[in-house]
């Protein structure tokens, strides 16, 4: 019998990934731009934001409010960090599509 797995979609994948690489200075901006960057993909602000929440409240993320900053007319940045359970998340997620990737190199050398 397979085990139960959380899968992940894609974008919450993506969103994962990209807080996962800015560590300690992940928060909803600079989530977007990490996205926009190595993916090509622009990303509304709204759906980062909806994204995070959606994360945080499958268990994926913690998050911390930052000092007020006065360029933000005064309200802080809200930082994520992924969790363990985030962690386990995002391996299985990228399992799961190697798996389904696997043997299929030459079909896109032939395209």
């Amino acid at each position: 019998m397979a085990s139960k797995k959380s899968f992940i979609g894609e974008f919450e994948h993506m969103v994962l990934a990209a807080v996962m690489r800015l560590g300690d200075e992940a928060y909803g901006s600079s989530i977007s731009k990490e996205i926009q960057q190595e993916t090509g993909r622009r990303v509304p602000s709204g759906s980062v934001s909806i994204t995070l929440d959606r994360l945080e409240s499958k268990g994926y993320l913690t998050s911390r409010m930052g000092s007020p900053d006065a360029r933000r007319g005064g309200r802080p940045k809200r930082f994520v960090k992924v969790t363990k359970a985030g962690l386990l998340a995002v391996k299985d997620a990228r399992a799961a599509m190697l798996n389904l990737w696997n043997g299929l190199e030459r079909k896109l050398e032939e395209a």
